[in-house]
């Protein structure tokens, strides 16, 4: 028997609370809209297009956020078995190795092992959706104009936790019977990002041909 998602991932486990919109505003609304569309059974090329007459900022700033909390409830399920020892680099695989860096400790990139590249990132992410300045809830504040380059910037972060997930820790997905789930989380993502051409196609590399094999 399928199990829910709830089932497959244990939300204690997560590094941080989920991300919410906030209930009665604009983007709340195009939260529950794109949901609704999720749990229509509708084909997921369809799901990520811009509903007609929607601001696609708010459309992307939504997917941004509800990505994050998804892919960190995934990363955070696994985090166990991937530690210190077992991934002492960020890497997905033996061709692609993932260096941080930020305008904090990091000002050059940095040879990180997998567990501490993730923290930074979801730490740096956390940072970005919190900040007025960047993500706006308030009504008629304008996103900035670099919004869709930091989108960018996070998605591109974001398929890395993929990539490491899959090439890694698939033995762990299969062991949880999360396999379906985290095709289907991957799925909804790859299509949003190639839609409105967020991730460069060379960072799609490491998945092409998984991603070739489940997305047709």
């Amino acid at each position: 028997m399928a199990l829910c998602l709830k089932q497959v991932f244990s939300k204690d486990k997560t590094f941080r609370p989920r991300k919410r919109f906030e209930p009665g505003t604009q983007r709340f609304e195009l939260y529950k809209k794109a949901q609704a569309s999720l749990k229509s059974g509708l084909d997921l090329r369809s799901v990520v297009r811009l509903p007609p007459g929607e601001n696609i900022d708010d459309w992307i700033a939504v997917h941004v956020v509800d990505f994050f909390n998804r892919i960190n409830l995934i990363y955070g399920t696994m985090a166990e078995r991937c530690s210190e020892t077992s991934c002492p680099v960020m890497a997905g695989g033996p061709r692609y190795e993932y260096r941080w860096q930020d305008e904090r400790q990091y000002r050059r990139p940095a040879k990180l092992s997998a567990p501490r590249y993730m923290a930074l990132l979801m730490d740096w992410i956390e940072g970005l959706i919190n900040d007025e300045d960047v993500f706006p809830t308030r009504v008629g504040v304008p996103f900035p104009k670099n919004f869709q380059q930091v989108c960018t910037k996070i998605l591109t972060r974001l398929f890395r936790v993929f990539v490491h997930v899959y090439i890694h820790h698939f033995d762990s997905i299969l062991s949880m019977g999360a396999e379906a789930h985290v095709n289907t989380c991957y799925k909804h993502f790859y299509y949003f990002i190639r839609e409105f051409s967020l991730v460069d196609q060379r960072e799609l590399e490491p998945l092409r041909e998984m991603t070739e094999r489940i997305c047709h």
